[in-house]
């Protein structure tokens, strides 16, 4: 099934397939291809509307029942660390972060099976490779980072978050850290430091992807205050019991026609 704007790029949505995150549900997405000239441009402008990159595809859920899965985003300026937000920075304190160009390694590789195993045994990545692994990382049209952590003695890498830099902001595309370390809340803490890297570069936001209500993987990030959701072709505060009731609504979800049609390009006006 393909939906085309009058002007590239092309958008598809996928076939339903089971839902990761809600039992019972099914999952569709709206995608695009990110490549050529204009891919950064591309990617600012759809990142402002919820889609997330993965490699170079754009994709944004697009279920035909349900709107649960929204684009979550920390406003930098509204954010305020709770008590157990500063526990959390002191407690990993013995951390260095180290800044690259998107390029794998075996240490890398390592450390995200002993992660998905621990965490994700029975997702969608699990059987991964190495080199579907080092796709993952190296396979970028846009300004790609990735950010390790090291435990500063050591020299052990416990972290790791592959980032996008945005025009206004910095996005978390995946990460991954030690399981053994699940008592360091080291999730939560590279969401902080990536606060912080917004914050040394006056950007103004920090995407995290998807939040979803009722869904224990996705529920930590209403944790954060300066949340932000993407729903009805706007950004807004989040207010989790308002969201929770309004995506089981039987008309909560648009056409894909109609939401291709609003979807806002690089320089251009919505089509209609």
């Amino acid at each position: 099934m393909r939906h085309t704007l009058q002007i590239a790029p092309q958008f598809y949505v996928t076939a339903p397939q089971e839902c990761p995150y809600l039992d019972g549900r099914k999952e569709r997405k709206l995608f695009t291809a990110l490549q050529g000239d204009n891919a950064e441009e591309l990617n600012n402008a759809l990142s402002k509307q919820g889609f997330r990159r993965s490699q170079n595809v754009l994709y944004r859920p697009s279920c035909a029942e349900c709107t649960a899965c929204m684009s979550a985003r920390i406003s930098v300026d509204r954010f305020v660390p709770s008590k157990s937000q500063k526990r959390t920075d002191r407690r990993n304190a013995y951390l260095t972060r180290r800044t690259s160009s998107p390029w794998a390694t075996e240490e890398q590789y390592d450390l995200f099976r002993r992660y998905l195993e621990s965490r994700h045994a029975m997702g969608g990545m699990a059987d991964m490779d190495v080199f579907e692994f080092a796709n993952m990382i190296e396979e970028t049209p846009i300004r790609t980072r990735v950010i390790e952590y090291f435990d500063r003695e050591t020299q052990e890498l416990v972290a790791v978050c592959l980032t996008d830099i945005l025009d206004d902001g910095v996005s978390m595309v995946y990460s991954f850290f030690d399981p053994e370390l699940a008592g360091n809340s080291l999730g939560t803490f590279v969401i902080l430091d990536h606060i912080r890297i917004a914050q040394e570069n006056d950007l103004p936001f920090v995407y995290l992807g998807y939040w979803v209500p009722g869904s224990q993987k996705m529920g930590y990030k209403s944790r954060f205050s300066g949340i932000e959701i993407y729903r009805r072709n706007a950004w807004e505060p989040l207010d989790p019991v308002e969201a929770e009731q309004d995506f089981v609504h039987p008309l909560a979800s648009d056409p894909i026609s109609e939401q291709v049609a609003n979807i806002r390009l690089p320089g251009a006006r919505p089509v209609r």
